[in-house]
């Protein structure tokens, strides 16, 4: 039974974690038996990506279902362990066995892909697979996550899981270095840190969307205490609900760093590091997985809207597909990113059965 077919990949998955950019036995595996299926499978067109494509032979979408691979690393008693904290055993289970009931089923119009995604802890695996060309001609996606307790229970399901966007920025500030006895022939980076810690701090967005910036670190060249610091770096934290909302206070940073610093001669040198953008699904696509998820859970919870980031959205954005994201029940405690998290099993049953649902509604 498929029931047990995704419990046992479950378990095999969780028995091999691999941080991101390094799931070789777990991508080899899952192309192994999308092979058996009976598939077309690319594999490593980026890093460990692995595609299965099943064509009909008839006019329709191209449907993509996604799951992500990696696992994340935790210092542990002293030593480094990787661990499933955030579920993408379970996700990769629930595609792969989709795939499987696929296969016994049939489609009837359009192309069915299935994407297994590296590195999406590290926000980089979404754009990687965008890039390399290989869903070009996908017009649709829906992709799937546990969602902790606290968001939505077993037998819960919601057709959109709302993710924010974020974006990491360091700066380096340039001054002039002195002597401590000599200030006025310098420029002190300090000073012109906190005139930009300042004016960040006086950005105002929307009050109606979920935003804030923040400066989480703060360091400086050198360590006497008689010198005038000609050098501070700073890094910075946006968060967004969404993504004109993410570039205007990218926009906002960027002015407020620039002309503080300014304002005493100092300079600015800005890097815009790992973020992800906001989510922005298609209506279309969520009617069809809300109707799948009430035709197996008998009922479907409202879009849920999250500050937690997800590089799914990259797809929609580069690829510019209409796409979905179903936020699953688990009963899931203590929470994601937890190397204590625990989940009941049951939820991967719904989750196979939701998205083949969701599978045979566009492509019969």
């Amino acid at each position: 039974m498929r029931e047990k077919y995704v419990e046992k990949v479950y378990k095999h998955l969780h028995s091999i974690p691999e941080k991101a950019l390094c799931e070789f036995k777990t991508s080899e595996f899952i192309a192994s038996e999308l092979k058996t299926m009976g598939y077309s499978v690319k594999e490593n067109f980026f890093e460990t990506s692995v595609i299965a494509v099943k064509d009909s032979g008839n006019e329709g979408p191209a449907l993509a279902v996604r799951a992500d691979m990696d696992a994340l690393e935790f210092e542990i008693g002293g030593k480094k362990v990787v661990n499933h904290a955030c579920g993408h055993d379970t996700h990769s289970a629930m595609v792969l066995a989709t795939a499987k009931a696929v296969v016994e089923k049939g489609i009837k119009r359009g192309k069915i892909v299935f994407v297994f995604q590296p590195a999406e802890e590290i926000s980089k695996g979404a754009i990687g697979i965008s890039k390399s060309g290989m869903l070009d001609d996908v017009t649709e996606m829906v992709g799937i996550h546990l969602r902790p307790i606290q968001e939505a229970s077993l037998g819960e399901a919601t057709p959109a899981l709302s993710h924010g966007a974020s974006k990491m920025i360091s700066v380096k500030i340039k001054g002039t270095i002195a002597h401590g006895a000599r200030p006025h022939l310098g420029v002190n980076a300090v000073d012109a840190a906190v005139l930009a810690v300042n004016a960040v701090n006086a950005i105002r967005g929307n009050p109606s969307i979920a935003h804030s910036v923040k400066v989480t670190n703060i360091q400086t060249e050198g360590t006497a205490h008689n010198v005038i610091p000609n050098v501070v770096y700073l890094k910075l934290d946006l968060r967004a609900q969404t993504n004109e909302l993410m570039d205007s206070l990218t926009e906002g940073v960027k002015n407020a760093i620039l002309t503080s610093v300014k304002s005493i001669g100092a300079e600015a040198e800005i890097t815009y590091c790992d973020g992800v953008v906001a989510a922005e699904y298609d209506d279309n696509m969520i009617s069809v997985a809300k109707e799948a998820i009430i035709e197996v859970l008998g009922k479907s919870l409202e879009p849920i809207v999250t500050p937690g980031g997800e590089d799914f959205h990259f797809y929609t954005q580069m690829l510019d597909i209409k796409t979905s994201y179903i936020g699953l029940g688990a009963d899931l405690k203590p929470g994601l990113h937890d190397p204590e998290m625990t989940f009941n099993l049951k939820a991967l049953e719904y989750g196979e059965k939701v998205l083949s649902k969701i599978v045979h509604k566009r492509l019969g």
